[in-house]
């Protein structure tokens, strides 16, 4: 886990919904080239945390975990594309560079399930969310920007959950 500074929050999340409702306020600010990195084991809440992000984000497809397929594609109904990506069954990083992520980030945001084992392929910026399970009900869940876009992303997240 990161330790916690200016440029995380940490949230506590006490239910499936609360994760999806999170991931609406998330997915609502997304923009294309976005990238956000999911951090953390099976059973953590990545797959709820993005479902709540495409839906927030405008898309009616619903949305489940690619873990098979590698990248599930969401549509807006603008046209634009949000990416999902499940890097649990790639053994290298050149594997995901095969997928053309950054053709991906040319149509909308890219969203990355077990980010930290292709992070060589992905940008240097973006919003990592690093989530852990607690109990049945509970996750622990925190919000990591890198770069400026995602430093005021962060800013406003954080203002739509706590206020202020």
């Amino acid at each position: 886990m990161p330790i916690l500074d200016p440029h995380s929050f940490e949230f506590i999340s006490r239910s499936a919904d609360q994760t999806r409702r999170v991931g609406m306020r998330l997915g609502a600010l997304l923009q294309t080239g976005d990238v956000i990195g999911l951090v953390g084991d099976l059973g953590s809440g990545k797959t709820t945390l993005v479902q709540g992000i495409a839906s927030g984000w405008g898309s009616l497809d619903p949305a489940s975990s690619p873990t098979f397929v590698l990248v599930n594609v969401y549509r807006h109904p603008d046209g634009a594309n949000l990416y999902h990506l499940d890097a649990y069954r790639l053994d290298r990083v050149e594997e995901a560079i095969d997928l053309d992520i950054d053709a991906m980030l040319t149509e909308g945001p890219l969203v990355v399930e077990w980010a930290e084992k292709i992070k060589a392929a992905l940008t240097d910026e973006g919003l990592w969310v690093h989530m852990k399970y607690i109990d049945e009900e509970q996750r622990d869940v925190i919000f990591s920007a890198r770069g400026e876009r995602f430093e005021e992303m962060l800013s406003q997240l954080r203002r739509q959950i706590y206020g202020g």
